[in-house]
């Protein structure tokens, strides 16, 4: 990390247009054309190459629905190996968003690192402050997810569609609600049984033989 992205992930107060130069507006400008691409052979090929561009780091597998809308295209976000985010995602990637092998993302989850003071004052100078978050692995987050700045959600994790995670999500759990709270426990149950008591065994199909 630079020194300049230290200080951009720290939490403290800083004019948030003094950091927006050419850099953000190319960055701006190839997500336009990413979500441009289309769904030919042609266009995921070109999206495969722009996303690489555009990403702080994309692992092997990783891919994006467009369209998608990041702060700064997203060159603040680092995607892990087989990540898939559903369409609409909203990237405020002011500061640094991680997430991990095999997560999922479902339409509409909006992940915030920016934030901005309570101070009248100090909103009008333009003042802002950031807190990157990190998500783990194989976590599914469901549709219509809000993510607040600083806020860790654990490994193996599933966030319930429409919540508002405003605090940290510990691992191995089920969390849901506005704002968001643990439930349960994820268990050895959960490999057995689906969808209010499904037997898991019983339900597994092979679309291949369709």
């Amino acid at each position: 990390m630079t020194k300049l992205e230290e200080a951009l992930n720290s939490g403290k107060l800083y004019k948030v247009w003094d950091v927006v130069d050419n850099e953000y507006y190319q960055s701006l400008q190839l997500m336009e054309k990413y979500n441009a691409c289309g769904y030919s052979a042609e266009g995921e090929k070109k999206k495969a190459q722009i996303l690489r561009q555009l990403f702080a780091e994309v692992g092997e597998g990783a891919y994006v629905q467009a369209p998608f809308h990041a702060m700064c295209g997203g060159r603040n976000v680092h995607l892990g190996k087989n990540v898939y985010i559903n369409f609409n995602s909203t990237l405020v990637d002011d500061a640094h968003i991680y997430i991990g092998d095999n997560t999922m993302i479902a339409p509409n989850v909006t992940i915030i690192t920016g934030s901005h003071p309570i101070s009248p004052k100090l909103r009008a100078e333009g003042y802002g402050c950031n807190k990157p978050v990190h998500i783990g692995k194989n976590v599914w987050i469901a549709s219509n997810v809000t993510i607040l700045p600083g806020v860790t959600i654990g490994d193996n994790s599933v966030i319930g569609a429409g919540s508002l995670v405003n605090k940290d999500i510990p691992a191995n759990v089920i969390a849901f609600g506005n704002p968001c709270q643990v439930r349960r426990q994820i268990t050895s149950d959960d490999d057995i049984y689906y969808d209010k008591g499904k037997l898991i065994s019983e339900n597994m199909i092979d679309i291949k033989e369709f």
